[in-house]
């Protein structure tokens, strides 16, 4: 078989597999929106010329037959305080009128206009009652609107509600537009989701419109991950985002960045309070990303790397499964184990390593700088030969500065004429005493020498 033909059967098959491979879809298509709607006795007062029901009414109709040619977006319409006088303060009156369904706008509207405000105002009850109205399925993003004139009036605790049923993945962050309502309203509904206060007729409908468009609107998001002089020069790096509510990873991905440098578009869900982890060593947090829906947004993050490369001439001694322990510079948390031959990024900073040889080899205050490979150099071990060393008890020290070092013990319970040892070089000595030795006094002390890459020979009774 030719080398030609060999290469083209490489090639082949590199392009088959890189083609074959599908980009995740980040987000679902279609959305569905429940519009939760104040029919309490209150939305019967006037409120910019007209009574505030009749502009909700006028304003979410005109909304909804606007959206009829999109065909990725369904509606629903649940109405709280509508079917009884506030005279009975019935807490449980809320009702799902229209479901999701495609197409359905027509009676959406319908429905709208025979809705009389008579009740109160069981906003916690219907959040919980919501939950029953979206259908369960993945291809689908749930989103609530609540619109309405005032607080809750019912004892409830909506906030307690929203962040329960957030947590469970039943919809995602409402939005809550309320009718000419003032600051208060939206301090009580900030901890609920994203509350807004209508001046007017027509400021209500442009958050309206504002809202679905952030619902359904494409919004794109770009990370730029900066060095120490905060260029984005960082990638190839692993970006973690949790819904900050949830702590539920939403999307895992490893940035990118093309040929002329710029990194990739992602088309991610604006609806969601992200918690973003960028994995460097030791990894870097942004907490409490807050996206406007329906356009473009940037995420910048300070990641500067630099690599790290252990190195060790080759040696059977360890069989290539030397991992050294790194922590930050006088820090007792580990936070790695990397592998001694190989090359990893980790922050720039100051490092102590602690490699687990015999005996242990130590690196402290380790620099590493932006861009750059720091390298260390581990010396090659050397072994040691034990002659006649059959059951028994082996205590080997590290002979340095007139000190002796307990670096290796061993309760050895066979029976060889040899056994081989792994130190890093330097000046030892092995005091050993036989299982069957009837007394202290049989104890042996051997010293020898070990020098990198070479074998030194012990015989305990010669």
């Amino acid at each position: 078989m030719s080398k030609k033909y060999l290469l083209f059967i490489f090639i082949y098959f590199y392009l088959s597999i890189i083609y074959a491979q599908k980009p995740q879809q980040l987000m679902p298509e279609r959305t569905r929106v429940l519009f939760v709607l104040d029919a309490s006795g209150s939305m019967n007062t006037k409120w910019d010329g007209d009574l505030r029901i009749a502009i909700a009414k006028e304003k979410l109709s005109d909304l909804i037959d606007s959206m009829k040619i999109n065909g990725n977006v369904e509606f629903a319409l649940r109405v709280y305080g509508h079917q009884f006088h506030h005279k009975f303060k019935n807490c449980k009156d809320s009702k799902l009128e229209v479901s999701f369904q495609r197409h359905n706008h027509s009676i959406l509207n319908r429905k709208l206009q025979a809705i009389k405000p008579q009740g109160t105002t069981p906003i916690a009850y219907s959040l919980e009652q919501a939950t029953k109205d979206f259908p369960n399925s993945s291809q689908y993003r749930n989103v609530i609107i609540l619109i309405t004139d005032g607080l809750e009036s019912c004892d409830g605790d909506p906030c307690a509600i929203a962040l329960g049923l957030q947590k469970k993945g039943i919809f995602l962050k409402p939005f809550i537009i309320g009718l000419g309502v003032g600051l208060d309203f939206k301090k009580a509904f900030e901890c609920i989701g994203v509350p807004y206060d209508s001046k007017s007729g027509d400021d209500f409908r442009n958050i309206l419109g504002d809202v679905i468009h952030q619902s359904i609107g494409r919004t794109t998001v770009t990370v730029d991950l900066l060095n120490e002089k905060n260029q984005a020069i960082e990638t190839n790096l692993n970006m973690t985002f949790r819904n900050a509510v949830t702590e539920k990873t939403i999307y895992d991905l490893v940035h990118y960045k093309d040929k002329r440098g710029l990194p990739d578009t992602l088309d991610i869900d604006a609806l969601i309070t992200y918690d973003l982890k960028i994995s460097t060593i030791p990894p870097v947090y942004k907490s409490g990303i807050v996206l406007k829906g329906g356009r473009h947004n940037t995420i910048r993050v300070k990641s500067p790397t630099g690599k790290l490369h252990l190195r060790m001439r080759a040696s059977v001694e360890y069989a290539n499964h030397l991992y050294a322990i790194i922590r930050r510079t006088n820090q007792l948390k580990t936070l790695h184990n990397q592998e001694v031959g190989k090359i990893e990024r980790y922050l720039t900073g100051k490092y102590d390593l602690e490699i687990p040889t015999i005996p242990r080899t130590y690196f402290k205050g380790v620099t590493i700088q932006q861009g750059k490979t720091k390298i260390l150099e581990i010396p090659e071990p050397g072994l040691l030969n034990v002659r006649d060393f059959y059951e028994g008890y082996a205590h080997f020290y590290q002979l340095k500065k007139g000190k002796a070092t307990l670096v290796h013990q061993l309760d050895w319970n066979g029976r060889v004429s040899n056994k081989l040892f792994a130190f890093q070089p330097g000046k030892y000595k092995l005091v050993y005493r036989a299982k069957n030795a009837k007394g202290s006094n049989y104890t042996v002390v051997k010293k020898f020498t070990i020098r990198s890459g070479a074998t030194s020979e012990v015989n305990i009774f010669r």
